[in-house]
């Protein structure tokens, strides 16, 4: 006879007991029709959709809590949300059943029980995002809605270069939107690269965490470089002057997505956001 597997166990002492469970789900969304993650009172969001069609799911109203915020427009391959809940689900219910009353733009694409010791945004370890430059002649038609544009030849090594300034904890204010809430600007970037492929220049940055427009923010101030307006130091001029006024303009927001947080391996969750 087959040994129950943890989560069957796990699912069969919830029924016994009648406790909460914590579920992940790893979620994602296009951001083109939404104001961004947040749940708001005068638009539509990622968070209102994922916790209706939750709800619905649990028959009975829950809330989410996710790794990291998105703005509007701003893409999602596997944002990491948690919730608790006292219904008896599996986590292939839970997916399939979320996905079912979902829209088309925003799909679970794993649910897994987690120890009450889980936060989807405290026990992240670090954060991705990737930032997607078309870069040719003509503007994006088919993907006109998930890369941003810049006509003028771009220099993707000498981006890269640039960036290794930024690598290590610093003091991030001259890349920080002035609307930001953080307490402080000090994060710690882990991996900033650049490289073209074909006739796009991809961005790909890892923090421990970021603060409000960074990675946009970045990307604005890499361009110039790449465009040869700007040396190289500049992004470490920009760096030590803490001054927002002197870096670039914010990049748009649909060439990014965040691809994704990191948790330590102890959660036993996918190996696309295990450490």
């Amino acid at each position: 006879m087959r040994a129950p597997s943890g989560a069957e166990f796990g699912l069969r002492q919830q029924q016994e007991l009648h406790e909460t469970m914590r579920i992940a789900l790893g979620i994602e969304y296009a951001g083109d029709a939404f104001l961004g993650w947040q749940r708001l009172s005068h638009g539509a969001s990622v968070q209102a959709a994922v916790e209706a069609a939750l709800s619905r799911v649990a028959d009975h109203m829950l809330e989410v809590t996710c790794a990291g915020r998105t703005d509007a427009r701003v893409h999602a391959r596997c944002q990491v949300v948690h919730f608790d809940s006292v219904a008896v689900r599996t986590p292939r219910a839970w997916m399939l059943g979320a996905n079912s009353v979902l829209p088309a733009s925003v799909a679970v694409r794993w649910a897994q029980p987690v120890t009450a010791e889980f936060h989807a945004r405290f026990s992240a370890t670090s954060r991705r995002y990737r930032y997607r430059i078309l870069n040719r002649a003509a503007r994006a038609a088919l993907e006109h809605d998930r890369v941003a544009w810049e006509r003028a030849p771009l220099d993707a090594e000498r981006m890269h270069r640039a960036a290794q300034e930024l690598l290590g904890e610093h003091d991030f204010s001259a890349f920080r939107a002035l609307a930001c809430q953080a307490h402080h600007a000090r994060r710690t970037l882990l991996q900033a690269e650049v490289r073209r492929v074909a006739d796009e220049v991809i961005v790909d940055i890892e923090a421990n965490a970021f603060l409000h427009h960074m990675v946009r923010n970045i990307v604005g101030s890499l361009l110039p470089i790449g465009r040869g307006e700007q040396p190289e130091c500049w992004l470490r001029e920009l760096l030590q002057g803490h001054d927002r006024a002197m870096a670039g303009p914010t990049a748009p927001p649909q060439g990014l997505t965040f691809i994704g947080p990191r948790y330590p391996a102890l959660f036993g969750l996918p190996e696309e956001v295990s450490a």
